[in-house]
This record gives C-alpha cells, sequence and structure tokens, in this order.
C-alpha cells in the first residue's frame, strides 16, 4: 500500500497489449479501406477514411505510450494528494499542480478514471489513470478515496444537481 497522499505508477502492460488490440486492427482495416476506396475511384471517401486511420493511429499511440506504457517524458509517473492541491509528477520530472476547480471522471466498469483541474497558470490540464497502473487494488482504491474527498464529482448528474446550473 501506498504511504498517505503519494501514489506511484507503473506500467500497464496488460492493459497495453488490450489497448493493441483494439487499436491496430481498427487502423490496419480504415487503411486498407482508404486504399481500396482511393483505387476505386471515390476519392472523397478515402481521404476521410484516410484521416480516420491517422486519427486513431495517433489516439492509440498516444494511450499505449503515455497512459499504459509511461514511455512518452510527459507521462505521470506519481500522484501526490494534498490537503488543497493535487500534484501530478512526470516522467521528465516536472511537477504538475491542479489548484483549483479538481474534478474526477469515473468510467462506468470502475477501472479508470479521469482527473481534469487548473493548475497556477490557470491552463485546464487533464490526465486518465488506469487501475493497472497502482501497485494494487488497495492503491487503486485509496487513490480514488483521496480524490474524492478533494475533488468534484464530475459528470451530467453532478452537474445538473448543483445550484445555478440549467444544462442536461
Amino acid at each position: 500500500m501506498a504511504a498517505a497522499g503519494h501514489f506511484p505508477l507503473r506500467a500497464d502492460g496488460k492493459g497495453a497489449l488490450w489497448d493493441l488490440l483494439l487499436y491496430v486492427p481498427t487502423v490496419v482495416a480504415l487503411a486498407f479501406w482508404a486504399a481500396a476506396t482511393w483505387f476505386s475511384g471515390d476519392h472523397t471517401l478515402a481521404y476521410v477514411l484516410a484521416f480516420l486511420a491517422s486519427f486513431f493511429f495517433l489516439v492509440g499511440a498516444n494511450r499505449v505510450l503515455r497512459t499504459r506504457l509511461m514511455l512518452l517524458p510527459a507521462a505521470p509517473v506519481r500522484i501526490d494528494v494534498q490537503a488543497e492541491t493535487i500534484t501530478i509528477v512526470q516522467r521528465n520530472g516536472q511537477a504538475i499542480d491542479l489548484v483549483k476547480d479538481q474534478r474526477v471522471y469515473g468510467d462506468m466498469a470502475g477501472r479508470s478514471f479521469g482527473l481534469t483541474g487548473l493548475n497556477g497558470n490557470g491552463q485546464r490540464l487533464q490526465f486518465v489513470f488506469h487501475r493497472g497502473q497502482f501497485a494494487d487494488e488497495g492503491d487503486f482504491k485509496a487513490i480514488r478515496e483521496a480524490l474524492d474527498r478533494l475533488a468534484v464529482r464530475g459528470g451530467k448528474a453532478e452537474r445538473a444537481a448543483r445550484p445555478g446550473r440549467t444544462d442536461s
């Protein structure tokens, strides 16, 4: 179990494999479909399919290399939760403080969560964390509890429940 307030992250190889099994066939299928469409003469659809293949390639590469395997310099390697601040320590050594408007967005399956907030310059930053990045189930539950005490739960139901909000 991690020390109170300090949660180190680790590479999630199993999750990376699942992501690769999702993104690689999708990108390959879109690329082949784009090529076939190009040579059949429908260039407009080919451009759209090539764009989609490129988009899914970039999203998948970022998800695998940054959030799952933590190989990129901007990949989070530790989360520190203090009384009013959430600090994200990146692989390159830079520490990012989320000082205001921290929100936690959980998925329906409870396997990952998103964290957003404003840094000291007022810039909104967002991060995604997966259960496999934590040493054990206890650390994952502990970080969720610590974040729930500090951050506001995000999502449609929570926004609608706050006074003065009219969005649905």
